[in-house]
């Protein structure tokens, strides 16, 4: 029963609810929500005198729901999935003029790999348009995509389902990359030259991406003692082959961009190593909103299976 308040619950407050009823955390709601902690918890001050009702307590290092809030999720998801509706309904989007800013989940192969031709599509279609890359984190993939704090999901997630779309974009597969002269190894080496080698290892543990198997893959195959390195991205493993005799296997597009922008030599690994695929993933909620239909829409002319960036890949 609510107390006789005179104020009454707006958008943001119900979004404070959602949001925590999601993320759990004080710190990782504030994030999402773009607002400090002490604002938070100053929110969620005045939502409990409002129900007359704690809504969250703190157990262990989680706020956890209440009774109460946990009746409240379907209504405050349905009242929140229905102003979306409305604003998708009511407000074109017009690249030529839009100022809008887009958010990206990726990792940093797909940033290095698929930003240029993006800004340069920009440049043309959508000059106010900003781009924000979002570092990915997988627990908080699905929420942001939810939340409207990321717009699109680029690479590839098999995990990323309940409510989710996705729309396949490329294949592709794995090469290596290694400095040019280096004392050893050949283009085509063979497996034992192969593993014989230094090697740089790209760790994609917590990105939910399918590099992990790869990953996996590459460690089956290369004595451990070979591994002398392990980084969290693709071009800090780059630069390490750059500047030592180590070997760095990356996903293939991004190996051919670096194997030319660093002067490196491309290397075919002699070890099985599995192909996988690029999509774009969206929320639900956002299917039928124009500005992410628009966005999509380009990614997809830029990047699908039929454009010139698909065909040109090694």
């Amino acid at each position: 029963m609510l107390r006789g308040h005179a104020e009454s619950l707006d958008l943001h407050q119900l979004r404070v609810i959602d949001v925590l009823l999601r993320e759990r955390s004080v710190t990782r709601s504030s994030m999402v929500l773009n607002i400090t902690q002490p604002a938070l918890s100053k929110a969620l001050g005045r939502l409990r005198g409002y129900f007359d009702d704690p809504l969250f307590v703190r157990v262990g290092l989680q706020m956890e729901p209440t009774p109460k809030a946990l009746s409240m999720a379907p209504g405050v998801r349905a009242i929140l999935d229905g102003v979306q509706a409305l604003k998708a309904d009511q407000v074109p989007f017009d690249p030529r003029v839009s100022d809008r800013s887009f958010s990206f989940l990726a990792v940093d192969a797909a940033i290095v790999v698929m930003l240029p031709p993006i800004v340069r599509a920009l440049e043309v279609e959508a000059p106010s348009v900003h781009l924000r890359a979002v570092p990915l984190e997988a627990e908080h993939l699905h929420g942001w995509l939810q939340s409207g704090k990321a717009d699109i999901a680029i690479g590839s997630y098999p995990n990323l389902t309940q409510g989710i779309r996705r729309q396949s974009l490329f294949s592709a597969t794995y090469m290596s990359l290694m400095r040019r002269g280096h004392p050893r190894l050949s283009k085509t080496p063979s497996v034992a030259d192969f593993i014989a080698e230094k090697h740089v290892l790209v760790v994609a543990e917590r990105t939910g991406h399918a590099m992990q198997v790869a990953e996996e893959a590459l460690e089956s195959a290369i004595p451990p003692q070979n591994i002398t390195i392990r980084v969290p991205g693709f071009t800090a493993a780059a630069l390490a082959a750059k500047q030592t005799d180590a070997i760095a296997t990356l996903p293939s597009p991004l190996a051919a961009v670096l194997a030319r922008e660093l002067d490196l030599e491309l290397v075919k690994p002699p070890v099985r190593l599995p192909k996988f695929e690029i999509a774009q993933y969206w929320h639900e909620r956002y299917h039928r909103e124009p500005g992410n239909k628009w966005m999509r829409a380009m990614l997809f002319g830029l990047f699908g299976a039929s454009s010139k960036f698909a065909a040109q890949l090694p």
